[in-house]
């Protein structure tokens, strides 16, 4: 087990969807998401969709995996206008199925 997981006890899973302004030039992208992702601890993958969206997946401590979820809802990257941020498939995990926090082409 990893110390990422001795340290906080339940481990979360979560996949997202962010609508809104998020995937112009230089915002929401990828590479903020995955800046605040590794401040926070947390692993996983984030994606720019066909739809004009961003999805992914986040998982790791339930607090910080709930800090991420505020994060994607309501902060995102400079210059962003989130409209609204879908959750689902939300649930207890044993392990981390990441090691890190990586962009999905």
């Amino acid at each position: 087990m990893s110390a990422l997981a001795k340290a906080s006890g339940a481990l979360k899973s979560v996949d997202y969807e962010v609508f809104g302004r998020v995937q112009a030039s230089h915002y929401f992208p990828t590479q903020y998401t995955e800046e605040e992702a590794r401040k926070l601890g947390v692993v996983g993958w984030v994606k720019n969709t066909s739809q004009g969206t961003v999805t992914g997946q986040v998982q790791g401590p339930e607090d910080k995996v709930n800090a991420m979820k505020s994060w994607l809802s309501k902060v995102g990257s400079p210059s962003s206008r989130i409209d609204r941020t879908n959750f689902s498939n939300e649930k207890e995990i044993s392990k981390l199925d990441f090691s890190g926090f990586s962009t999905r082409y």
